[in-house]
């Protein structure tokens, strides 16, 4: 059967493909611009994003332009806490398929230097993670990503979950660099984000007492919530040794045998050391 049209009757027209992307062009020059869209590679997949989150290293290349020595010397794209569904794979992949939803981990290694080999591929010197410059991130509508880099959630994990997990996996490296296991006593210094899953992660593992560190009380308040036997306020006022004996009392009298920092603060590097009886991990 023909179908008739009167004149004024339009045909809907294809919905065009936008890619609109966070751009950081200096320090609190963040602008919103259109990017073309690029087809994967053999090995890649072209995600159509869903959830980026946004982490302190967005932020503070965003206020301060530079992380230690990776200055903002070009346009980057900013995000890497971030899940997606496949809209295109490319030729030779084979364990993903379009409309899969995955989680991605922003960091792909050389996979061919010795510590690719050892398994140690975060510290891979020829590393792609995104938005460390010169590399762009992933906070746009489209974005392509190694394929074995993207990671196929199951069906009871949603996508907003999906991009808590490269966060999560810093806790659990912490954790599993410190020895965290069954009656582990636990002192993490900070209780922002990377703080508060090392902390359920202490806890999955089975540490017997935690206690958390941090200047918010609104963050130990968090904290206190999520699992955290004991939290401490750090008041100025205090010398590190004050403070130290005050863990050592929650801790009931006892030196906690694994301390992880997730400030990056020298104070608190300085405390982890001063109070516990073991080598202090670092996430």
């Amino acid at each position: 059967m023909t179908e008739n049209r009167s004149r004024n009757q339009r045909v809907p027209a294809k919905k065009k493909l936008d890619n609109l992307s966070a751009v950081l062009y200096g320090i609190n020059d963040l602008r919103m611009e259109q990017k073309p869209i690029e087809d994967p590679d053999d090995h890649e997949v072209l995600l159509e994003m869903h959830c980026v989150g946004i982490c302190g290293s967005d932020v503070h290349y965003l206020t301060h332009g530079q992380i230690g020595d990776f200055r903002l010397s070009d346009p980057m794209i900013v995000g890497h806490e971030a899940s997606g569904i496949v809209s295109k794979v490319g030729a030779k992949v084979k364990h993903l398929k379009v409309g899969d939803r995955v989680a991605i981990e922003p960091g792909v290694p050389c996979r061919t230097c010795t510590y690719c080999k050892e398994g140690r591929y975060n510290l891979c010197r020829q590393i792609f993670f995104c938005a460390t410059p010169p590399d762009h991130g992933n906070l746009s509508r489209y974005y392509r990503h190694a394929a074995d880099f993207c990671h196929k959630l199951p069906d009871h994990v949603s996508l907003e979950e999906g991009a808590l997990l490269e966060p999560l996996s810093v806790g659990v490296h912490a954790c599993r660099r410190a020895g965290v296991t069954l009656g582990s006593k636990v002192l993490i210094t900070g209780a922002g984000p990377i703080g508060l899953v090392t902390l359920l992660t202490a806890r999955a593992l089975g540490a017997s007492r935690v206690v958390i560190t941090d200047i918010l009380e609104h963050k130990l308040k968090t904290a206190k919530e999520m699992g955290a036997d004991a939290t401490v306020l750090i008041d100025r006022n205090h010398s590190l040794e004050e403070i130290s004996t005050h863990i050592i009392e929650l801790l009931q009298g006892e030196q906690p045998d694994k301390t992880i920092d997730c400030s990056g603060i020298e104070s608190t590097i300085k405390l982890g050391m001063l109070v516990s009886c073991c080598c202090s991990a670092v996430a």
